[in-house]
């Protein structure tokens, strides 16, 4: 490996290691770390002592920078610190901007409040505003005043579920407000969220939500359109969520045209017609991590193509994600960041190579087959340890939906960004007119795509399960796959081999152990009970809210199927579907009935729970060779 590629990955390595860093045992191991890699690299290359010292230099900066910035802190007048320390909440009356669009979901509206007032008192911060009820979308430049409840975002209670507090401090805000009604005092010009907008709206009322709401993403990416949450989830589950969401393909199949279209003209042009087309994707998409990442790499090889030099590909991703996470720590906190980063790391160095062993090993009539599997191949690999550390879950037929898929994206990519371009330059009247003939076809090619999704998710065992991995075991499986991605001698592959089968055995161990999980938050409660690889669930309440929660702590924690629920609530025949996607035992509460009468059980091998006979006041729960006895009231329905 080059020295400045060498160097290029230490400065890399220190930017994203005190992203994570959250102590000083952590920072005291990664200058560990970074001396040692400094060390080697100053032997391997053979440079001065002058340029070692230098280095050495650099990797203090920046991760002093990322380190400081990665998790942002509220600036004086946020919101937040309004709020007393001793109260949960405060009752206020704000002035402020909506920050982004807020669309309509179950009656209800969410986005971000950028405050410039709160209770007469000037202040400058960014809150989280949900307004319920909710009859029309809350629009980005529109100036509100409201008086609602301020309260500070609560911890996640469990690390399956949302860390709601990191998610909005990854956002800039530390507080939420809560109200059911809004006052618009004006309503400022947004051509951009306006353009988003209008594409959207256009693409959904002419092709339906499904499929419109598909070519919208395929513009705008899936965080600027409201898409439907089985769509979405059918995508991931394919292993074809990335279509959905800007980034490099979109990016280079829009360049690749504007290049394509001018490749006659002189380079100037041919330049301009590339940054043209490169903006008008940035403005579209928005500034996400994945989206800069994929402009700063695309303006780069574009002009060391057009200046006539070789791109040093690796280099060049290496200096942007660098430069992206001085200017931006938090990006590295961001999941999309890192997908994006991994994947386009495989891309430029693992996909050569592999299409070259197909090519050499492989016979002629299969040929065309190599760059057409290399990709996903390689993107699969490059990103499996990230999809098994953040999701316990990976796409089992990932490969072949990309290649089956292939055929149809990049083909509705075009032609989709080609409406939205003639959407926005035509004038309504006549993009009334001509929009419905124009999508139709485009319509049919949606429909394809979402037909095939929709298959492939159905398939057995789509998703792999895998449960909570422990950093160290993502860590250790991504060390055990390096000897495979990179051109790394032979003999490394046999402890690679020894790796991966510890990382396999030790998870395994984990998800086989007996255990009872206590879930609590708003005012509801859920126990999981599980033995050798298999659960059961109790639950507090009936309604989606409670399915869904229950749905996320299975799955996240490897489980499909579970053996049975039972429920101290009612549910309701509009919810009975959710459940029983859970499980083909279902004990619910009835009205004047308890799920189990007094000494009755429900049990499975294993796994049990009974009623005594004290008026069915005590639960006995059995998770193998353990017995815990508790209260039913402690998981009745409570107010929250």
């Amino acid at each position: 490996m080059q020295p400045v590629i060498s160097a290029g990955l230490l400065l890399l390595l220190a930017s994203i290691g005190a992203v994570f860093v959250q102590s000083l045992l952590h920072w005291v191991t990664l200058a560990a770390c970074l001396f040692c890699a400094l060390a080697v690299w100053g032997r391997v290359s053979g440079r001065p002592t002058k340029a070692i010292v230098g280095l050495a230099l650099m990797l203090c900066l920046v991760s002093a920078r990322c380190g400081a910035g990665a998790m942002p802190r509220p600036q004086p007048g946020d919101p937040s610190l309004f709020i007393p320390g001793d109260a949960n909440s405060l009752a206020v009356r704000v002035v402020g901007r909506i920050h982004a669009d807020g669309a309509v979901r179950n009656d209800r509206c969410r986005t971000f409040l950028q405050i410039s007032s709160l209770n007469g008192r000037i202040s400058r911060g960014r809150t989280e505003l949900t307004l319920e009820p909710c009859g029309s979308p809350l629009l980005t430049g529109a100036w509100i005043e409201a008086e609602g409840t301020l309260r500070r975002p609560q911890p996640s209670p469990h690390p399956l579920l949302p860390a709601v507090d990191q998610r909005l401090a990854l956002k800039g805000s530390w507080s939420r407000l809560r109200t059911d009604s809004i006052h618009v005092l004006r309503q400022d010009w947004a051509p951009l969220a306006a353009a988003r907008r209008t594409i959207a709206a256009r693409f959904i009322d002419t092709a339906g939500p499904q499929e419109g709401g598909l070519l919208a993403a395929l513009v705008l990416g899936g965080a600027q359109v409201t898409l439907p949450q089985t769509l979405s989830e059918e995508f991931r589950v394919a292993g074809l969520s990335h279509a959905l969401a800007a980034s490099g393909f979109h990016l280079s199949v829009l360049l690749g045209c504007a290049l394509a279209c001018t490749r006659a003209l002189p380079a100037p042009v041919r330049v301009a017609a590339g940054c043209i087309a490169m903006a008008l994707f940035l403005a579209l998409a928005g500034a996400q991590a994945s989206v800069v990442r994929a402009v700063l790499m695309g303006a780069a090889a574009l002009l060391i193509r057009e200046s006539g030099s070789c791109s040093r590909r690796l280099g060049v991703l290496l200096v942007t994600l660098v430069l992206m996470l001085l200017v931006h720590p938090t990006w590295g906190r961001s999941i999309g960041f890192q997908f994006s980063a991994a994947a386009t790391a495989g891309l430029v160095i693992s996909v050569g190579p592999l299409e070259q062993w197909f090519l050499q090993h492989w016979p002629q009539s299969l040929h065309r087959l190599a760059p057409v599997l290399s990709i996903p191949l390689v993107a699969l690999f490059w990103t499996l340890p990230l999809q098994l550390l953040h999701f316990g879950a990976a796409p089992l037929y990932s490969v072949l939906s990309n290649v089956l898929a292939a055929p149809l994206l990049a083909p509705l990519t075009l032609a989709s960004m080609a409406l939205a371009v003639m959407v926005l330059i035509l004038p309504s009247a006549l993009t009334s007119v001509l929009l419905p003939w124009l999508i139709w076809p485009v319509q049919q090619l949606s429909s394809w795509m979402i037909a095939l999704v929709h298959w492939i998710s159905q398939w057995p065992w789509a998703q792999l399960l895998t449960g909570p991995v422990h950093p160290l075991l993502a860590l250790l499986f991504s060390l055990s796959l390096l000897p495979w991605l990179l051109p790394i001698p032979l003999r490394w592959r046999g402890w690679s081999v020894l790796m991966l089968s510890l990382v396999v055995c030790l998870q395994v161990r984990g998800q086989l152990r007996d255990d009872l999980i206590r879930v609590e938050q708003w005012g509801r409660q859920w126990l999981l009970l599980r033995h050798k690889g298999r659960a059961a669930l109790v639950s507090s309440h009936g309604d989606d809210l409670s399915c869904g929660i229950g749905t996320r702590l299975s799955r996240g924690l490897g489980h499909q199927r579970l053996d049975w629920i039972v429920v101290l609530d009612p549910v309701g025949t509009d919810h009975q579907a959710c459940w029983n996607a859970l499980t083909p035992t279902l004990q619910a509460e009835q009205t004047g009935r308890l799920p189990l009468s007094p000494g009755q059980r429900l049990q499975s091998d294993g796994l049990s729970i009974g009623v005594s006979h004290h008026h069915g006041r005590l639960l006995h729960i059995r998770y193998g060779g353990q017995a815990q006895r508790l209260r039913r009231r402690d998981l009745r329905p409570q107010s929250g």
